[in-house]
C-alpha cells in the first residue's frame, strides 16, 4: 500500500548522504531489485508503483576510491552514474504525475585539478576522468528539464562524517598520531559536515528559484595540510606524517591519486549563500569537534 501523501524518493539511501538525509526528513528509498518500487541498477530502468512524489534525490553511484581506475573500473563508475541518471530521467518524464524537482549528484570533480582558481558554480569544467564523468552525469538528467521538471545537480564536496567515508578512513591514522598531509598538502580540500548536506539537499528542494549546479561545500575554504592540523589538534594528536605523492600513486594508481587524493578544488557555495541558506557548520574546527566530540 502507498501513502497518499508525495514522497521524498531517494537513491542510494543507504550511502552515507542518503542516511544522513534520512535523519532530517521522512524519504522512500528507491532501491535496486525488481519489487514492485524499485529500479534496475544496470539500466536504470524503474519499477513504478504509481505512488505521489513530491521530489527525487539521486545519489546512487558506484563508490569512486575503492580500488584503482582500471578500465573496467572506470567503465562502472560512468555507467553507475550515467546511465542510471538517464533511465531515472527518461522514468520521470513519462510519469502521469511528475515530481516538482529532480536533484541529482554530481561532484566538484567537475572542475577538475585547478590548483588555485576561485570557483564557483559557473566556472568551466575541467579536465580529466572525473571531469568528464560528472559533465556526462549532469547532462544525463536533461531529459527530465525538458520535461519541465526543475533539474538541480548538486556537487558535493568532501561529506564529513565518523559513519563513513574519506575522515573515517582517516581517524585510525591520526588517532595514532601517523597522520597528516597527502602530498604537499597545498591543495584545496572543499568539505561540508555531513547535517549540512543534508539541509541544503533540503533547502533547494524548497526553494523554487534554484535550478543548475549547486556547490554543496562549506564557505571556509581550506588546504589540505590545514585539514590535517586541524583534524590532529581535535583528537589531541600530532599531524606531521605526510603521505608523499609518490606512495599515493604507487598504492592507488596514478588516475585515483591525482584526480582524487592530489586534486586542488578552491570552491564556493556561491548559490546556496545567495538562497539565503545558512550553515550550521561553516567553520572547519567546530566541524571536526562537533563530529568527533567524545573521542
Amino acid at each position: 500500500m502507498t501513502s497518499s501523501r508525495p514522497a521524498l524518493v531517494v537513491t542510494g539511501a543507504r550511502g552515507l548522504v542518503g542516511q544522513a538525509l534520512a535523519r532530517h526528513h521522512d524519504i522512500v528509498p528507491l532501491p535496486r531489485g525488481d519489487s514492485p518500487f524499485s529500479r534496475d541498477g544496470s539500466t536504470g530502468e524503474v519499477h513504478d508503483d504509481g505512488r505521489s512524489i513530491a521530489a527525487v534525490v539521486h545519489l546512487a553511484g558506484a563508490p569512486i576510491a575503492d580500488g584503482r581506475w582500471t578500465d573496467a573500473r572506470r567503465q562502472v563508475i560512468r555507467d553507475s552514474r550515467v546511465v542510471g541518471t538517464r533511465g531515472l530521467a527518461d522514468w520521470l518524464k513519462q510519469r502521469a504525475q511528475r515530481p516538482s524537482v529532480f536533484v541529482s549528484a554530481s561532484a566538484v570533480g567537475f572542475y577538475g585539478d585547478r590548483r588555485d582558481d576561485h570557483l564557483t558554480e559557473t566556472s568551466p569544467g575541467g579536465r580529466g576522468f572525473l571531469a568528464e564523468v560528472c559533465r556526462d552525469w549532469e547532462d544525463a538528467a536533461r531529459v527530465a528539464a525538458e520535461a519541465g521538471i526543475r533539474v538541480v545537480h548538486i556537487r558535493l564536496g568532501v561529506v564529513l562524517s565518523t559513519r563513513g567515508g574519506s575522515l573515517a578512513k582517516m581517524l585510525p591514522a591520526f588517532r595514532l598520531g601517523g597522520g597528516g598531509p597527502l602530498g604537499s598538502g597545498q591543495q584545496w580540500f572543499p568539505w561540508i559536515h555531513e547535517d549540512d548536506v543534508a539541509r541544503a539537499i533540503l533547502h533547494v528542494i524548497r526553494t523554487p528559484s534554484i535550478s543548475g549546479p549547486v556547490n554543496l561545500v562549506a564557505p571556509e575554504a581550506i588546504r589540505q595540510r590545514d585539514f590535517a592540523r586541524a583534524l590532529g589538534g581535535v583528537l589531541g594528536r600530532p599531524a606531521v606524517m605526510p603521505a608523499p605523492a609518490l606512495a599515493l600513486r604507487a598504492a592507488f594508481g596514478r588516475g585515483l591519486a591525482d584526480e582524487l587524493l592530489l586534486a586542488s578544488h578552491r570552491v564556493s557555495p556561491e548559490v546556496l549563500q545567495h538562497a539565503g541558506f545558512s550553515f550550521s557548520h561553516p567553520r572547519l574546527g567546530e566541524a571536526l569537534a562537533h563530529l568527533l566530540d567524545g573521542s
